[in-house]
């Protein structure tokens, strides 16, 4: 029988993914995100980790625990795009890394039509700082650190008061982001970037959870609990003027 009088052979409809495609979809979101979705019912909050060192433009060594900037910017904008998000948590516990990654993320969630707000449990150190300031509203944990210092740089330095005026305006950024997007003032940020003797081998100072919001620079010290409830009260409150004219009465 040729292939014209063969019968028609039905095809194969793809049946639902199996077990085994569900789990390697989870595995690979934590491999490539370090994210996966909890298995409950879909929520109207994105929660967004910045874990360990922000990783820019080099590639850091497997060992160390990263957060990849290019993997966090596509995640802002699928949040800011979604309209079943209405509202995004961002939780820190990093060292610091990459200073314009860091500031790109930072610029991002500022940028954001949608309330944020951050939360750091363990330590928003270095450039996790700006990161920490960027949202609507910031919380700490009370036994979470941050340290403030200059910028540094490794590696080979060829002409050193061009090297030295680029770290300046480096520095300036930073400054000027923090200081307007927090309470701190400038002189103060100054003062806690350049304080000597606390840290044995630079100069910067480490707050702790309630001298951070003492300084200015986080609004108040919390947990998930405060974060989420003041994340929902910023949606609640944003509802009426997103619906358009809600009755005021």
């Amino acid at each position: 029988m040729s292939d014209k009088e063969k019968p028609d052979q039905p095809s194969e409809q793809p049946g639902p993914p199996s077990e085994e495609a569900r789990k390697s979809s989870t595995t690979e979101a934590i491999v490539q995100l370090g994210q996966t979705t909890v298995p409950t019912a879909e929520s109207n909050i994105f929660c967004l980790t910045i874990i360990g060192q922000i990783e820019g433009h080099l590639i850091l060594p497997p060992q160390n625990k990263t957060t990849k900037y290019e993997h966090v910017i596509p995640q802002l904008i699928a949040a800011e795009q979604n309209a079943k998000i209405e509202g995004l948590l961002i939780v820190l516990n990093t060292v610091g890394g990459d200073v314009e990654a860091g500031l790109a993320i930072a610029e991002m969630i500022s940028s954001l039509t949608k309330p944020t707000v951050t939360l750091v449990l363990g330590g928003g150190h270095s450039i996790g700082v700006p990161i920490a300031v960027s949202a609507d509203v910031s919380y700490i944990a009370e036994t979470a650190t941050m340290t403030i210092h200059p910028i540094r740089m490794n590696g080979l330095v060829i002409g050193v008061p061009q090297t030295f005026d680029y770290l300046e305006k480096m520095q300036e950024r930073v400054t000027r982001f923090v200081t307007g997007h927090s309470k701190v003032s400038e002189q103060t940020f100054k003062e806690l970037m350049f304080k000597t003797g606390e840290l044995t081998r630079d100069i910067g100072t480490t707050v702790i959870g309630q001298d951070a919001v003492k300084h200015g620079l986080i609004d108040s010290v919390g947990g998930v609990g405060e974060a989420l409830r003041e994340l929902n009260r910023l949606i609640r409150d944003r509802r009426p003027a997103a619906g358009g004219g809600a009755d005021a009465r």
